[in-house]
């Protein structure tokens, strides 16, 4: 029998995907539910799991665009593994490669001059900043095609040295698509500002000194990291700046009396920002849990779309690689994004002394169409608060109740 294996729906608003990568060949034998291909959306990279067992023919190339419900592939469930059974072999004819336009450091006028770029293709060269005389077109009469104009490269200049000189073209995956389009949306569509502060983290780093060897043999092997404090210190402060917590909608304000914490984490496929749901009501405990099993996912592949739909607020940590400083990006249709960077140590003045401590500098990313300067500024400063007296606004001066020990 042979069954047509169709593309899943990933989620309600995804209508198509794309096939990022097979895991099989045309013609293996693939046990029931063993992965076969990966697929992209524009939220998430899924696995495609073998519906049955059988010998599988390809029906849709690497970097194809199909529509959910579309057949991707068949299974003829009569196949036979390899060894009992001669392997299919692969008759698919090898398409040859397609000519790369050329592109030539220095015009040549009178050489291409018969050639004239279509109209598409013109639109391509003008965004690329590339001359029309620096293309051989492959069309009738030298004409240059839209498929030259892709193909073409800007001039690096004349090469001085005999290092090498590569260039590689790779089609961005559907999901940086998409994480593309959204962050131009966010520049373009916002009326986006930044505002910065420092943070003490002596008080902090004494605290998880203190408990943090206690609170991981007490929890099953779950850490007392920074990201727990960061986020008691923003559903506070949400809870004290409620328009920090809010959307647009048209000419309509919507706001939140719950925190879903989205929490930008670095994965294989690149920024995933799973939510961790009303983080408001969780301890110190089940906040630093469900971002250790949320990273765990990213981090193999097995995020889904519901896990990162929604958040009410982003907070990002760019300290993890490195950085001192910058300007998060909104995480749309979110109003605010908190910015955390790395701990350096930093002469300070205290009580009118000059003193070294470890600081931080978080930055406010937020919508001024629908958050004022008072509650920017004041939200940020609620989390300074917080997070230099953890003991007091953190832990009711109760560090070991707040952390269950």
């Amino acid at each position: 029998m042979i069954l047509e294996m169709k593309v899943p729906s990933p989620g309600e608003s995804i209508k198509e995907v794309e096939i990022a990568t097979w895991l099989v060949k045309d013609g293996d034998y693939v046990e029931k539910d063993q992965a076969i291909a990966e697929v992209d959306s524009d939220k998430a990279t899924l696995e495609l799991p073998a519906e049955v067992s059988g010998t599988i023919t390809l029906k849709a190339e690497e970097g194809d665009t199909v529509s959910v419900g579309a057949v991707v592939c068949l299974i003829d469930t009569e196949g036979k593994p390899s060894g009992t059974a001669s392997a299919a072999v692969n008759t698919k004819e090898v398409e040859a490669p397609k000519p790369v336009a050329e592109v030539r450091p220095t015009p040549a006028a009178s050489t291409y001059a018969a050639g004239a770029p279509s109209p598409a293709a013109r639109k391509i060269l003008d965004e690329k900043n590339i001359q029309t005389s620096t293309i051989i077109g492959s069309g009738k009469d030298g004409r240059i095609t839209k498929e030259d104009a892709i193909n073409a490269v800007p001039s690096m200049g004349t090469p001085t040295g005999d290092g090498p000189r590569g260039i590689e073209r790779t089609k961005l995956s559907m999901l940086r698509r998409k994480v593309a389009e959204r962050l131009v949306a966010a520049k373009n569509d916002t009326a986006m500002l930044t505002t910065f502060n420092e943070v003490n983290m002596t008080p902090i780093n004494t605290l998880r000194n203190e408990y943090k060897d206690a609170f991981k043999a007490k929890h099953d092997g779950v850490g007392l990291g920074y990201m727990s404090f960061f986020t008691k210190a923003v559903t506070r402060a949400l809870a004290l700046f409620p328009d920090v917590n809010s959307m647009m909608d048209g000419d309509y304000k919507i706001g939140y009396d719950f925190c879903d914490i989205s929490i930008a984490v670095s994965g294989p496929k690149g920024l995933m920002v799973p939510v961790v749901r009303n983080a408001e009501n969780l301890t110190f405990r089940g906040i630093e849990a469900e971002i250790k099993r949320l990273a765990l996912k990213a981090r193999d592949g097995q995020i889904t779309v519901d896990d990162m739909t929604g958040g009410t607020f982003t907070i990002t940590n760019g300290g993890v690689f490195g950085s001192m400083l910058s300007t998060p990006i909104i995480n749309p249709p979110q109003s605010g994004i908190l910015g955390m960077h790395n701990i350096i140590e930093r002469p300070i003045a205290v009580n009118g002394k000059v003193e070294i401590h470890p600081m931080m500098y978080v930055a406010l990313s937020y919508d001024h169409r629908i958050i004022d300067g008072r509650e920017s500024v004041g939200f940020l400063v609620a989390v300074k608060e917080a997070l230099e007296n953890p003991v007091e606004l953190l832990c009711d001066n109760n560090p070991k109740k707040a952390f269950e020990l």
